[in-house]
């Protein structure tokens, strides 16, 4: 899964010139439902709405769903660290990004659009500041209780204390301006005429009288012509009082500013305490709020991913284990009716393009190059001459270790235990786990009359008629065929909620091995076993289950009374199955216990039951 967007960094988050966080594009991984689990979708996050489209080149054609995310809550999942899940309301979309990195971004983005849609959040009920103006405070004031406009009168009283300080403080500014101004026309003219005067005094004798003015004399003398000057208005004008005044007034000023700064500080305290005990009934609110939707989400959603098959999940093991139960009822009532109808089940759901492989050489007899093949140690491979291809030392492989080992019987030290008698049919298991996985082996007998091996064993590996008798198959494709007894075959089988949906892929062969000795019979076997092919590789849809299994068969003839051909009333196939199977996943071990044992026999019966009905009058097939 890849993913892209729009930004990438937390200081670009923010359009610079509109302010408002920028459009935010990506793939992420969206639960679909149970049935389809996790599908990559195109997401946009545009003007506080978060869309989904099906892919990036379908957006002309609208969005297939959308999110206001103004009340919307992220959640980062406890456990999986790219999953985080968004909810508003009873809607809830299970989302996963690429990695925990792309999970941050996201998240951080969609908290910044939720942010800025103007819902009351606590870091916007900040945003403005918190000291009130003094107009926001009167009218504030006006719809106050009595007890907080008793608190605020004193502020009223002071703030009308200004308006008069400030007042008179006008008037003596006024007044001192005046005074000043005069003072500058006086200065202006004493100083123009002492220019006069002093280009004058060296020509013209002067007489000093005692009033300062100047006449010129006969003698060359100068005496003072003007008396002296006082400022227009400066006579009625008590400066020294004014000086007094001013000051007066102006720490009056600043004293009730001070006053007001404190009173204000303390109705700020004031705001700020009840701010605090909203924001502390909102966080209430808020957690019973979450933990309301949290067991919302265990009712109205249940069958969402935290309820699939997983080391997290919130169903316990009673509640898995019943949801397998009548899952598999189920399945069950729909094949006794379609049994009943002689109606095949369909296969309703499409094969995926990613699940569509290559079928080359698909015709079960297309002619290979023949080659000999030396024959094991202990037993004849009749035809191993013709099963040369790249699998062929693994095939011999697993045929020896079959017949070594599988044929075995179940007493001794092996220590198996007998969970299953029907009549001639008998099931084995030995509990075995690694890492929590259950990885029991089971071993099955079982005697079958008017079929010999070589049939059994031709219609259990037959691709053909695969779909006729197992009816747990969703799909099924022959990946490769590697000879004329040897194929690589994929198949899903269907899912069983809350279990998640297996597919296999495996190597399928089959074998006739001559008995060494001339009193036992012939052995024929089929055993499948897990490989890798480039061809099939695991997706996200499945959990890829390994198996490693075997159909044993020998066929047991009684003499015909007289000279009586042999009739299908004189044969007896012996069959022994063993299957090693890891599913993988983490279903609880007693569901899968619990499956295996009532599934098996139920398998065995109805193969059997199949490769009867086929074979009944028809030539017998050694």
């Amino acid at each position: 899964m890849s993913e892209k967007s729009s930004s990438s960094g937390s200081d670009e988050d923010v359009d610079p010139e509109s302010g408002q966080p920028v459009e935010l594009g990506g793939i992420l991984s969206k639960w679909t439902n149970y049935i389809h689990g996790w599908q990559d979708r195109w997401v946009v996050l545009k003007n506080n709405t978060l869309s989904y489209y099906k892919s990036e080149d379908e957006r002309e054609y609208g969005c297939r769903g959308s999110l206001c995310l103004s009340k919307a809550v992220i959640t980062p999942h406890e456990f999986d660290e790219c999953r985080f899940d968004i909810s508003v309301n009873d809607s809830v979309w299970y989302l996963r990004a690429e990695d925990p990195e792309h999970r941050l971004q996201w998240i951080e983005s969609i908290e910044l659009h939720k942010a800025e849609s103007g819902y009351g959040s606590e870091t916007s009920l900040r945003r403005h500041g918190s000291m009130l103006s003094l107009t926001s405070a009167a009218s504030a004031l006006s719809a106050a209780s009595t007890s907080s406009f008793k608190k605020g009168h004193r502020l009223r009283e002071k703030l009308a204390e200004m308006e008069t300080f400030r007042d008179i403080l006008c008037r003596q500014v006024d007044t001192l301006q005046k005074y000043f101004d005069s003072c500058a026309d006086v200065s202006k003219d004493e100083f123009q005429r002492d220019r006069v005067v002093e280009e004058d005094e060296d020509d013209f004798p002067t007489t000093t009288k005692p009033d300062g003015e100047y006449n010129h004399n006969n003698n060359g003398s100068k005496e003072k012509l003007f008396s002296p000057a006082s400022p227009k208005g400066m006579n009625g004008i008590d400066f020294k009082g004014e000086a007094i005044t001013f000051k007066a007034t102006t720490a009056g000023i600043l004293s009730t500013l001070s006053h007001c700064i404190e009173l204000m500080m303390k109705r700020e305290d004031s705001w700020q305490k009840r701010l605090d005990k909203e924001l502390e009934k909102r966080r209430r609110v808020e957690d019973a709020y979450k933990s309301a939707v949290n067991e919302l989400k265990k009712k109205s959603h249940y069958g969402g991913p935290d309820y699939e098959e997983g080391p997290n999940s919130l169903i316990n093991e009673d509640e898995f284990f019943d949801a397998v139960e009548a899952a598999l009822d189920r399945q069950d009532k729909i094949e006794e009716q379609c049994q009943s109808e002689k109606v095949r089940i369909p296969r309703l759901t499409p094969v995926p393009p990613g699940d569509v492989y290559s079928t080359i050489g698909t015709h079960r007899f297309a002619t290979k190059p023949h080659s000999h093949s030396s024959s094991l140690s202990s037993v004849e491979l009749f035809s191993a001459s013709d099963d040369i291809h790249r699998f062929s030392a693994q095939v011999e492989e697993m045929v020896q270790n079959h017949m070594t080992y599988s044929l075995q019987d179940v007493g001794g030290d092996a220590n198996w235990q007998l969970v299953i008698e029907e009549g001639e049919m008998k099931v084995y298991r030995r509990e075995v786990e690694e890492n929590g996985i259950v990885l029991d082996p089971l071993k099955a007998t079982h005697s079958v009359k008017g079929v010999t091996g070589h049939e059994v064993c031709h219609y259990f590996w037959d691709t053909a008629v695969r779909l006729d008798w197992e009816t747990t198959i969703e799909n099924f494709n022959l990946v490769e065929t590697l000879s004329d007894n040897a194929v690589i075959v994929y198949q899903t089988h269907k899912r069983v909620w809350p279990a998640s949906q297996r597919d296999v892929l495996y190597l399928s062969a089959i074998r006739k091995i001559l008995a060494t000795n001339e009193n036992d019979p012939d052995t024929w076997l089929v055993c499948n076993f897990s490989v890798d092919h480039d061809n099939a590789p695991p997706t996200n849809r499945c959990v890829r289950a390994k198996i490693n299994v075997a159909m044993i068969c020998q066929t047991l003839v009684s003499p015909p009374e007289g000279d009586k051909e042999i009739s299908r009333d004189n044969i007896l196939c012996k069959i022994t199955y063993v299957a090693n199977v890891n599913p993988g996943g983490w279903a609880p071990a007693s569901v899968l216990r619990a499956v295996a044992k009532r599934e098996y026999p139920k398998f065995l019966k109805r193969f059997t039951s199949y490769v009867q009905d086929k074979t009944s009058g028809k030539p017998i097939l050694f």
